[in-house]
């Protein structure tokens, strides 16, 4: 470091911003509005989206991921309420798919955005039980937190 540069940031006037490099970033979410906002939120990055279990399966086969965001309800019949059987068309079932593929997307931070509450814990058990690093963060929030997580 030069002693000019040096000056600058002791004074406080030298730029410290750093562009920070494009990320890879999975998106399992079934709302096409979503998906507008994360392509938004994600402009510049490598965003690969699914909106079903299995189409996110193959991603997850075949990708590797910085980033992971998975939702809960795909179904309009899940929004109602978790009194269903058919949770392998939910996004428990890729946090079951994670959980027993533990060397699948290891490094990868996983966030749950769903507004299903109750479903988002159990997700986060499941993951946390093989030993991923995963929040849950109700999509009304999500913005801040990937504001925090991946600045730009």
């Amino acid at each position: 470091m030069g002693l000019l540069r040096s000056i600058m940031i002791k004074l406080g006037l030298a730029d410290l911003s750093a562009e920070r490099a494009p990320i890879s970033v999975m998106l399992l979410d079934d709302d096409e509005r979503r998906h507008r906002w994360f392509k938004k939120r994600f402009e510049g990055d490598d965003l690969s989206i699914a909106a079903t279990v299995a189409e996110a399966k193959k991603l997850l086969q075949d990708g590797t991921y910085d980033a992971i965001f998975l939702d809960h309800d795909l179904l309009p019949h899940h929004y109602e309420s978790n009194d269903h059987d058919d949770f392998g068309s939910t996004g428990y079932a890729i946090a079951e798919y994670l959980y027993e593929n533990p060397d699948l997307q290891r490094a990868a931070t996983i966030i749950v955005h769903t507004r299903n509450a109750d479903a988002a814990v159990k997700m986060v058990q499941k993951l946390r039980d093989s030993d991923r690093f995963v929040e849950y963060c109700a999509f009304p929030y999500l913005d801040l937190k990937i504001k925090n997580y991946w600045k730009r």
